[in-house]
This record gives structure tokens, C-alpha cells and sequence, in this order.
């Protein structure tokens, strides 16, 4: 199970170490086949195939993601947080193994679709895990974190394939690479191992009792100190709240009309950051810079596997930087930093591409300095937020489904931009990009009108928000509903005397 005798700061590093790890293998999974798609042995074993076909060969893993992500989307709340992810990362190998043995198209797409699903479930796992065991004043650091980790997955990703074009006429310059995802696997199941079960997981399941030795460990305190039963009591509030206000099926409840809970709304919250993420053009770059480098601006397959790396590493260095910076300024203001300043650069890299070329190096120039400007603004931003958001947005109850419809959006759409990029790239040139410029400029009025913030509130304060605010309705700002939720405690929903919520768990959490 768990070494029982980790508590504090250690359990915690463990269960970032672990949910870490697993989008370390997520962000190397990105990266790894955009850098086989000029390897000339991967084209040669595959048969040439044309840019429409390499889509659609890198897509099929997104295929795979969305399928794991309705199977988390059933399943999830069953199987637990760890459960999940151990799953996933089992699935997940399988996968890989098939891509590394394949000979033709078929084994390699049905490796994709295989490791697709094991990584689908890992991504709705992993941050609702880290969400639900950490602090509410850590909670967004330790996601980001989690984020700059899938970006080294990148940066390996990326080093490895340009380290395997020294072996350009073997198989192992693309076979090893794939085999690699394993290595990532097996670490992640094996801290998974030693970390607890999330204690909200086992209390909306009435075990109560585990929860409370969980929840004692990891505040570091004994399991009958005052703010561990006050805790305690305050999620047995929370969950026996939420019986009371959605007493209908959970699908029922997402169309409800006038719900204290606003879970719809939350929903779709959670799910639109993804669609930011994902529509914004952030994986033109990271499935396909290589092949942008190479096809757009002109540079030679090494050169632009050398600067692939070294803009993950700026990506990884910038997605850090939002760690300072998620709980003082909150996610509404960088999200309206990001999609602005994503619209600028996309705009500047179609210009660029536009007026470049072998006899105007000096815009071809620009092109390359905006897509590297571009990860400064999306790393302190849209990284790792979509990641953070569905997760802390939606209710106890509904927090796996809310986060599991986000993250089927985010592949959703990853599928999309993943299948069009190379006919883009091939067909329209730099207006393709010109066009990511455009959607996210449109993204920035549904940030400000919108969006709700979460910064610095614990997950029952988050439910607390949208009950007041549902209550007040016009006359109270999110922003006064925000200040007010942020001084309650979650027990005082349940009458006002914290002692007595969850009242019928007093056996278990005074013992």
C-alpha cells in the first residue's frame, strides 16, 4: 500500500513526486513522434506516408486520451485517485510496447489509440489527486509544478531526437525513443504505490475513518488534534451538503435548473480553459515544431531539433515562473495575460513567415524570436491552468465528471489541431498561424466576463462561492462573493456550529 510513516512535507512531496511523474510521461508522449516525422528510417519502415496521413498517425493517440478520459469519466469516482492512475499507467505501457514492435501502420496506430487511453486516464488522475491532498495557498503552485515536469517530458523528448539523428539509417533511432515511454511508466506506478488514497475521495465513499488518518498525516498533526477533526468534519459537511442540494442523478444535476450548486456553469468553466489551451495553437508548437522550423521558416531537420529543445527548456523555465505568481495575481488575470499575448506573438510569427525566407532571413528571424516569446506568456499561463481550473471549479460530487468532460475537451480539440496542422502548414502557409492569432484575441471577453476566480480558496470554499452568489444574485459582485467565501468556514453551511456538522461520523472522528 503506503509507507505509513511518511507525514507533512515528505507525504506531500510524495504525491506531487508521483502525480509529477505522470504528466512528466504525459508532456514526453507529446513530444516524442513530432521529432520521428522527419527521421528518415521511421518514414522509409512506414511507407512515405503524405502530411494528411501523418496526422492522423500522430492524432490517433488523441483518439486514445479522449477514450480515457470517458472511461474516467464512468469509472473514475469507482476506482479512485490511485487506482486511476496505476490503471492508466499499466494500459499505457501496453501501448507503448505495440508502437515499438510495429512493422506497419496498423500495430503503430493501434499502439497509439492503446497508450492514448492509459494517458487519458493519468491526466484526469493526476491533478485531481494533487488538487484534493494539497493546501488551499499550495494547491496552484503544486499543479504548476506538475506542468513544468510535463515539460521536461518535452525537453527529453525533444534531446532524444536529436541525439538518435546521429543513428539515422537504424530503427533504434525511433524505436528506443517509443520503448522509452515505459521507463516514465514504471516510476510513476511505483510512487504511486507509496502514496495515500485522496481523504475527499474516501469521504464522499463514508469512509470517513481512513480519510481522517490521512488527512492527520498529512497536516502532520495527531488524528484527534483539533484541526484535523475540524477538517474532517468540514468535508463530511461538504459531502452530506451536496446530498442534500443535488439529490438527483449526476447528469440530472448538470441540467438542473436554478441550482444552488450552478454545476453546469462550473462545468463549463472547467472545460473552457482547456478549449483556451487548445485552440489557442499551443500544440502547433509542441506536437510540431520541429516540422514548423523545418517546413515554414527553412531550417535543416538538426537545427530545428536543437531549437525545439532548447524552447521546451524556456517553456519549462517559464511555466516555473508561474509558480510565483498562480496564487498572488490568480487565474482570471493570467489567463487574460496569456491569450493576449498569444494572439500578439501568433500575429507577429505570421508576419514573419509571410515576408521570410531565403532572401529575408532577418523576418524568418522573427518568426523563430515569436515562437519562442510565445511559451513566456502561455508557461506563466494557459500551461498549466486548464490543468488546475476543472478540478478546484467543480463540487465534490462532481469533480470527476466536471474534470473528465475538461479534459475530453482538451483532447477533443488536441485531435483537431493535431490532424489539420500539417495540411495547414502545407496548404495556407503563414495564415495558418495568423489564424490562431485571431481565435485568441476572440478568447479575451469570455475571460473577463466570465470567469469566476479560485486563487487562495480551499475546494469547500469554492462551493461556498457560488452558493452566496446564487443567493445574492445582481445585487453582489463575484468579486464580494469571493471575499465572503473566503472567511467561512465549510462547516458553518451546516448550521453554523462547526462541532456539530457531520454529526453522525462523531464516533469515528473523536475516537
Amino acid at each position: 500500500m503506503f509507507l505509513q510513516n511518511t507525514r507533512g512535507k515528505p507525504l506531500q512531496f510524495s504525491i506531487t513526486a508521483a502525480c509529477g511523474t505522470g504528466f512528466l510521461l504525459f508532456g514526453y508522449d507529446q513530444g516524442v513522434f513530432g521529432g520521428l516525422l522527419d527521421n528518415a528510417h521511421f518514414l522509409r519502415t512506414f511507407g512515405y506516408p503524405n502530411p494528411t496521413l501523418q496526422g492522423q498517425i500522430v492524432a490517433t493517440y488523441d483518439i486514445g486520451c479522449i477514450i480515457g478520459t470517458l472511461v474516467s469519466m464512468i469509472w473514475g469516482d469507482k476506482l479512485g485517485r490511485r487506482r486511476c492512475i496505476l490503471t492508466g499507467c499499466c494500459i499505457l505501457i501496453v501501448g507503448a510496447i505495440l508502437q515499438t514492435a510495429a512493422y506497419s501502420l496498423a500495430p503503430m496506430i493501434v499502439g497509439r489509440v492503446v497508450a492514448g487511453i492509459g494517458n487519458g486516464m493519468n491526466t484526469i488522475a493526476c491533478p485531481v489527486m494533487q488538487s484534493e491532498t494539497a493546501r488551499a495557498n499550495e494547491r496552484g503552485k503544486l499543479i504548476v509544478l506538475q506542468l513544468v515536469l510535463n515539460i521536461l517530458g518535452i525537453v527529453i523528448s525533444n534531446w532524444m531526437n536529436f541525439g538518435f539523428t546521429y543513428v539515422p539509417n537504424s530503427s533504434i533511432s525511433w524505436r528506443f525513443p517509443l520503448a522509452f515511454q515505459c521507463f516514465f511508466a514504471l516510476i510513476t506506478l511505483s510512487l504511486v504505490f507509496i502514496i495515500p488514497e485522496s481523504p475527499r475521495w474516501l469521504v464522499m465513499k463514508h469512509r470517513a475513518s481512513e480519510a481522517q488518518v490521512i488527512l492527520s498525516r498529512l497536516l502532520d498533526k495527531p488524528r484527534d488534534d483539533p484541526d484535523v477533526v475540524d477538517e474532517i468534519q468540514g468535508l463530511v459537511a461538504t459531502v452530506q451538503h451536496e446530498a442534500e442540494v443535488q439529490r438527483s442523478t449526476p447528469f440530472k444535476e448538470i441540467f438542473a435548473r436554478n441550482s444552488k450548486q450552478q454545476t453546469l456553469r462550473r462545468i463549463l468553466l472547467g472545460a473552457g480553459t482547456a478549449f483556451f489551451q487548445q485552440v489557442g495553437g499551443t500544440n502547433v508548437i509542441a506536437y510540431y515544431l520541429p516540422i514548423v522550423l523545418t517546413r515554414s521558416v527553412g531550417l535543416s531537420t538538426r537545427l530545428a531539433l536543437i531549437l525545439s529543445a532548447c524552447d521546451s527548456m524556456s517553456l519549462m523555465f517559464w511555466g516555473a515562473v508561474a509558480a510565483l505568481l498562480i496564487d498572488r495575481y490568480g487565474r482570471k488575470k493570467l489567463m487574460l495575460l496569456g491569450v493576449t499575448a498569444s494572439s500578439i506573438c501568433f500575429a507577429l510569427v505570421a508576419v514573419g513567415l509571410r515576408h521570410g525566407g531565403p532572401k529575408n532571413k532577418g523576418m524568418s528571424i522573427l518568426a523563430v524570436v515569436f515562437i519562442f516569446m510565445y511559451y513566456v506568456f502561455y508557461g506563466m499561463s494557459l500551461l498549466s491552468i486548464p490543468f488546475m481550473y476543472p478540478a478546484e471549479i467543480n463540487s465534490q460530487k462532481m469533480r470527476n465528471i466536471g474534470t473528465s468532460f475538461a479534459t475530453t475537451i482538451n483532447w477533443l480539440f488536441v485531435y483537431v489541431v493535431v490532424v489539420a496542422t500539417p495540411t495547414g502548414i502545407e496548404t495556407i502557409g503563414w495564415k495558418y498561424y495568423m489564424l490562431y492569432s485571431i481565435l485568441n484575441f476572440l478568447f479575451i471577453p469570455i475571460i473577463w466576463y466570465f470567469y469566476v476566480e479560485t486563487a487562495n480558496l480551499s475546494l469547500e470554499q469554492v462551493d461556498r462561492l457560488f452558493e452566496i452568489k446564487h443567493d445574492a444574485g445582481k445585487d453582489m459582485s463575484w468579486s464580494e462573493a469571493y471575499k465572503i467565501a473566503r472567511t467561512e468556514s465549510p462547516a458553518s453551511r451546516m448550521g453554523g456550529d462547526k462541532n456539530s456538522a457531520g454529526s453522525e461520523h462523531c464516533e469515528i472522528i473523536g475516537e
